[in-house]
């Protein structure tokens, strides 16, 4: 399409692409509004990566198409701030709040009449580092003086600019120098739910709040697995001094610039108004798609906050208060046990229903017998409930002096309540398992996942539809989906020759299946998509050439010949989960499933990968000393992009040190250890 223009118009349509993007980019994900569809933005996006993909040497590190997940890294490396992180001193009520004040108010020798009211978001701390308007590291907040470079991960967070919008400022702090802003990473309630549905059909452990899942995500070594969470940053301190006179005007310039900022943050100019800001909050915090744990309240002059400075490990000028945590108490009406598809069998209380943390709720689970036992929770006893994270029920504690005498220890039963087979522990596993393959409840939760978005995805097929075919004898396992002909489903009920016509077309247009969805779909004990995509990773990583297609036999070939200690290797594949691939793959009974899957047309399409180079595919580089002309962020994304890896220490992993001039300490190391030196010319004749 673009095969005509030369290379200055090239260019030219990649920066004004990069601009365009970048602007609805900043729409969506910052200001929550969107001036063309998603699916225009997208075609926009897949423009540009074109384009910079047939002229890598346009590619640059604040181009949106950097945003893509990277090679996973081996550790993080670590990062000492220019300005420690301090902590934050608490208060519960006013009377605290108030004597913090008169302290501060003592060392100022003033009376204070300006506050900064802001809601402390329950998320992790990023420290990001911009030089010239470019992101150059984000780090976490570590012990306040080091923290990890986590900027590979950073950068698959949509509301994180990697170019700042500079064309409203003049000062040259800002648009010239190197300059530091906090703020923090959280995950939206409604996409912790979207997670923790996709790890309930898993039969994986919920995770027990949104901040757990914003942490752990920030720590993955593979970014992939930091995309598909969809983290939101909010950003709230610049730390460089650019000039602002207060903590409004900071978050004034934030926005400026292109951050996302708490819109619900105020000025006031009592500290009883203050307070009522902290009062509002406590419960209208319930409205937010994010958790609060508590708010902050800051001296708002900047020549105040220098004065009063810290104490300790504490700032002075500002203070955290704390929110309850909402309790309601309940009775333990009954507690039955629910058998997933995987076969875990989870005991789940059923109570009173009570409203808590805005809604009502009558349901939680006891997750194994391990948990019951602590609590030593019963029928008919009173417990207290609450929503972990605001978002889960969770039974917090047996109020046992109002137990009844007739209460009795629940011990979850050793058949299973659906078809009374044997229930089996796993080694290693603390739940238990129904041991019969043929489980109704088994197999129903299989198919409900098996057709899910996150796998096949079967438009049509829900939940009420699998239970029709079953009970109808049409479906026993997955194969028998894709054998469904319009003449089946015509004679059942509600189905007429319309939706029997749409049905079965959507069985055989998700024949074509991407692979990692594939390998989601199986459901393997502890993975899933995101486990699952590693995977897929390793399979088309091993292969020789990149083929446009993937057989299902090549799957199970691949990974019947591997054993538990090599699937260990295979990045972010723990014990557990080798352990679960390698019992699927060599059972027969699986393995026979996989060959019909394939005789009744099941297609596999390898995830998009960047095609690798020999001399750079699974390569480690380390970039030291100024190049002629190559822009170091430049150089790394060559490697890349060519799936290389990228490492900011030499060490014996290392396999090419590319020094320019002024090298130092590395290149030193480099020679030591005999590793290959490089200079430009060698590099680009390397990746050439």
């Amino acid at each position: 399409m673009f095969y005509f223009m030369n290379k200055e118009e090239i260019k030219n349509r990649i920066d004004k692409l990069k601009d365009l993007v970048n602007y609805h980019r900043y729409l969506y994900h910052v200001e929550d509004r969107e001036e063309i569809s998603q699916e225009a933005l997208d075609s926009l996006k897949k423009e540009l990566k074109d384009l910079e993909d047939s002229n890598p040497e346009f590619i640059t590190s604040d181009s949106p198409t950097q945003r893509i997940a990277g090679q996973p890294l081996d550790k993080f490396e670590k990062v000492k701030h220019s300005t420690p992180i301090l902590s934050l001193q608490d208060v519960f009520d006013f009377k605290e709040l108030s004597d913090w004040n008169t302290r501060n108010e003592k060392i100022l020798d003033k009376k204070i009449n300006n506050y900064f009211c802001e809601l402390k978001l329950d998320g992790l701390t990023l420290v990001l580092t911009y030089e010239k308007g470019i992101l150059k590291t984000a780090a976490t907040r570590g012990n306040g003086e080091i923290g990890e470079d986590v900027t590979q991960n950073a950068k698959t967070i949509e509301s994180i600019p990697l170019k700042l919008d500079l064309s409203k400022f003049d000062n040259q702090i800002i648009r010239n120098g190197i300059f530091e802003i906090r703020g923090e990473a959280v995950l939206t309630k409604k996409e912790f739910e979207r997670i923790n549905n996709e790890r309930r059909l898993n039969g994986e452990e919920l995770f027990a709040n949104p901040r757990n899942v914003a942490a752990g995500s920030i720590r993955q070594l593979d970014s992939v697995v930091v995309a598909n969470r969809k983290l939101q940053y909010f950003a709230f301190e610049i730390i460089t001094d650019v000039g602002q006179k207060n903590h409004k005007e900071t978050h004034d310039i934030l926005k400026l610039l292109g951050f996302k900022i708490n819109e619900n943050n105020r000025e006031e100019n009592t500290l009883e108004k203050a307070w009522h800001f902290l009062e509002e909050w406590k419960d209208k915090r319930k409205t937010l798609d994010y958790d609060t744990d508590g708010a902050v309240i800051v001296v708002n002059d900047m020549k105040d906050e220098e004065i009063l400075g810290h104490i300790g490990k504490a700032e002075r000028w500002m203070v955290a208060y704390k929110f309850p945590a909402e309790q309601k108490t309940t009775i333990i009406k009954d507690i039955i046990v629910q058998v997933g598809r995987t076969g875990i069998l989870t005991p789940v209380a059923v109570f009173d229903p009570v409203v808590v943390a805005g809604s009502t709720i009558s349901r939680a689970t006891l997750h194994n017998q391990d948990e019951i036992d602590r609590l030593d929770v019963r029928i008919g006893d009173t417990v207290i409930v609450c929503k972990a994270g605001d978002v889960i029920p969770d039974v917090v504690k047996v109020l046992t002096e109002l137990r009844p005498e007739s209460s009795t220890k629940f011990i979850i039963p050793e058949i299973c309540p659906v078809c009374h087979s044997n229930v089996v522990r796993k080694p290693g596993n603390i739940a238990l398992f129904c041991s019969n393959n043929n489980c109704y409840s088994k197999i129903f939760r299989r198919l409900e996942y098996f057709v899910s978005k996150a796998c096949f995805n079967i438009e049509g097929l829900g939940p009420s539809i699998i239970e029709q075919l079953m009970d109808n004898g049409l479906i026993e396992n997955e194969v028998d989906i894709f054998h469904l002909e319009q003449g089946d489903l015509e004679p059942l009920e509600k189905f007429a020759e319309k939706k029997s016509n749409n049905l079965i077309e959507s069985i055989n247009k998700s024949k074509k299946i991407v692979l990692s969805r594939f390998i989601n779909s199986l459901g393997i004990t502890h993975i899933g998509t995101e486990s699952a995509y590693l995977l897929s990773k390793e399979i088309v990583k091993n292969q020789k050439t990149k083929t446009k297609n993937q057989k299902i036999g090549d799957l199970i070939e691949f990974y019947r010949n591997k054993t538990v200690e090599e699937l260990q290797n295979i990045s972010n594949i723990g014990e557990k989960m080798a352990e679960s691939v390698f019992e699927f793959f060599n059972d027969e009974e699986n393995v026979k499933k996989l060959n019909d899957l394939e005789s009744a047309g099941i297609e596999l399409i390898p995830d998009e990968i960047v095609a690798g180079n020999e001399n750079v595919l699974n390569k480690t580089f380390v970039f030291t000393g100024t190049m002629p002309t190559l822009e170091r962020d430049d150089a790394k994304s060559m490697v890349k992009k060519l799936g290389g890896n990228i490492s900011e220490s030499v060490s014996k992993k290392t396999n090419y040190v590319v020094a320019g001039e002024s090298a130092g300490s590395k290149l030193n190391k480099a020679n030591e250890l005999g590793i290959k030196v490089l200079n430009e010319e060698e590099f680009l004749e390397l990746i050439k």
